[in-house]
């Protein structure tokens, strides 16, 4: 598994921030059951940037928290039956399954773990779990699906322990 970690950010990142990126992408991984080793792209950024990221990719002039941007088309999410027939979906040189890119806003990190009154640790562990679901698929457009994906990204932050009620404490 290959897990790409670019880091813009120019603040600074008072947080183990590689250890929690591997830990929550690998139980997202094993969540699913995907049986290819996978390469993911992490990029930290600010609010400045993931801003013109979010204008240009999605029409949204503001900051958000996390975007993903999943490199897989699937008929179900989580459905892997599929992929092989994607020539684009291998990265040709380690055979890695390309999952995709996610952004992540670490000043949004700082600014909702104190809103919501988690540790920063769990607010980056959660955007992960929930950018990693929309790499599978996963989306939260309508009330099931919403339902459904909270349900999902608590199981992956009650397996890696990113809980409110455990590394997740202020």
């Amino acid at each position: 598994m290959s897990i790409i970690i670019e880091n813009e950010y120019e603040g600074e990142i008072n947080i183990p921030y590689e250890k929690i990126a591997h830990e929550v992408i690998e139980a997202a991984i094993d969540y699913v059951d995907c049986p290819y080793e996978c390469e993911v792209n992490l990029m930290l950024t600010d609010n400045e940037t993931i801003h013109a990221i979010n204008k240009e990719q999605r029409e949204i002039d503001r900051p958000t928290d996390v975007l993903s941007f999943p490199m897989a088309e699937y008929e179900e999410p989580a459905d892997f039956s599929k992929i092989e027939e994607d020539p684009m979906a291998f990265d040709p040189e380690s055979g890695e399954f390309l999952l995709g890119d996610i952004v992540i806003s670490m000043d949004k990190v700082w600014e909702q773990a104190e809103n919501y009154g988690h540790s920063r640790e769990r607010e980056y562990a959660f955007l992960i779990a929930h950018s990693m679901l929309h790499l599978f698929g996963y989306d939260h457009m309508e009330e099931e699906e919403r339902k459904d994906m909270e349900k999902r990204q608590e199981e992956i932050l009650t397996k890696t322990k990113y809980t409110r009620d455990e590394r997740g404490l202020v």
